[in-house]
């Protein structure tokens, strides 16, 4: 109670347009505190439906201390649970994904449905009831084609943000792809810094040749560093996608944005040379190839690109104050044959690249912040608005949930 009153102490005196004071990127204590409050109380982005196709496909991953079992049941839609057994607890499914018919527990063959429900356990007397012993559910929502998941009891709203965004990302067409290529990382660093170096572009130019080929630095007419070129070309695209009923205006709420926005001129796919990296296809019921790419970011945990013969998805899950692992996720048409239609290499190199980058940033961005001679520093007002806007949305959120 005395450490959390500090925090807020601490937060409400933080200095607008400031990073944040050294212990809000090292405290182990704060860092549990954060799990508790901000990755425990919304909604996070876990995978995508197109990596549970069938009945019995599931997919596992971890949330701090939290193993969750995501799988595809019965009626065709998505269940989640606890990845812990109602016996003694043991986890169910150790693999990170598979398929199977039914939930079986490796330790005593506990066995349950799809649903949850238990159906089988031996030698547990009499007066047992089966019914009395159901998985533990979490919350699951989808949306776009990805699936979220809230550990909380009483999860925030979602209606708003999944209302708003299906239109956008429907004509892409998530159902009907696969997964090319998943690569994930360990950075050294705190997850806000992650988010901190993802919101601004403010290091691309010297830090990000290769995502520079495509993507132009800002992603807003509006945006103070646009060049009248750069307005003039999202002009342009916007008047085509309105011709063509294809949304595309940008939408900002409190910790969720969507938008879509041109790639430069003469690239329509992030990769080395601005073609698409998936030939011969195009994705979902998009009306031609240069739909530039849509964006969309849920914070605290995902960001995504969506183009016409690919998307791509960030997931940022924090394992300690000063670990994040970073998941980064290739889909393409189902149909799409390796080596014919497309080449990994060539669909993913442009991000492997780019995130490699970002690691080195933020891991010599945490290593700064651990010194003796770490101060708050002041964020550009007109490169580095997005990590303001994060990091209000970081201390709003953990004051309310404080308080």
């Amino acid at each position: 109670m005395k450490f959390s009153a500090s925090i807020l102490e601490s937060l409400k005196s933080q200095k607008p347009g400031y990073s944040l004071p050294q212990q809000f990127y090292t405290d182990p204590e704060l860092f549990e505190l954060e799990m508790e409050l901000i990755f425990a109380q919304n909604w996070l982005a876990i995978g995508h439906v197109c990596e549970v196709p069938k009945v019995g496909d599931y997919v596992t991953v971890n949330v701090g201390k939290d193993s969750l079992l995501i799988v595809r049941n019965k009626e065709g839609g998505i269940s989640a649970f606890f990845n812990t057994c109602r016996h003694r607890g043991s986890v169910l499914c150790t693999k990170a994904s598979g398929s199977a018919p039914k939930i079986v527990c490796p330790y005593h063959q506990w066995t349950y449905e799809l649903d949850g429900q238990l159906i089988f356990a031996r030698e547990m007397g009499n007066d047992f009831d089966k019914a009395d012993f159901p998985l533990n559910k979490v919350n699951v929502e989808v949306a776009g084609g990805t699936i979220y998941v809230c550990l909380s009891d009483n999860p925030p709203d979602f209606n708003e943000y999944a209302k708003t965004i299906e239109p956008y990302i429907a004509p892409h067409g998530m159902e009907d792809l696969k997964v090319a290529a998943e690569i994930s990382m360990v950075e050294q660093g705190n997850w806000k810094l992650v988010w901190e170096n993802n919101r601004e572009c403010y290091h691309c130019q010297a830090g990000h040749p290769s995502l520079l080929r495509s993507l132009p630095e800002s992603d807003d007419p509006n945006d103070p560093v646009t060049t009248p070129e750069a307005k003039a070309h999202m002009e342009n695209a916007f008047s085509e996608w309105e011709q063509k009923d294809l949304p595309y205006r940008a939408v900002n709420k409190n910790g969720w944005r969507i938008a879509r926005m041109p790639l430069l001129k003469g690239t329509v796919s992030m990769t080395m040379d601005g073609q698409p990296a998936v030939k011969n296809h195009r994705l979902g019921t998009l009306p031609d190839i240069d739909v530039g790419t849509l964006r969309n970011l849920h914070l605290p945990n995902v960001w995504l690109h969506y183009q016409a013969d690919h998307c791509i998805s960030f997931r940022v899950l924090p394992i300690s104050p000063q670990e994040t692992q970073l998941t980064c996720k290739w889909m393409v048409p189902k149909d799409a044959v390796e080596g014919v239609d497309y080449d990994v290499d060539n669909l993913t190199k442009v991000w492997r690249e780019t995130n490699d980058e970002d690691r080195s940033f933020v891991e010599r961005n945490q290593l700064g912040i651990n010194t003796r001679g770490y101060q708050p520093g002041p964020y550009s007002p007109t490169a580095e608005f997005g990590v303001k806007a994060f990091i209000d949305w970081y201390t709003d959120m953990m004051i309310k949930k404080i308080i």
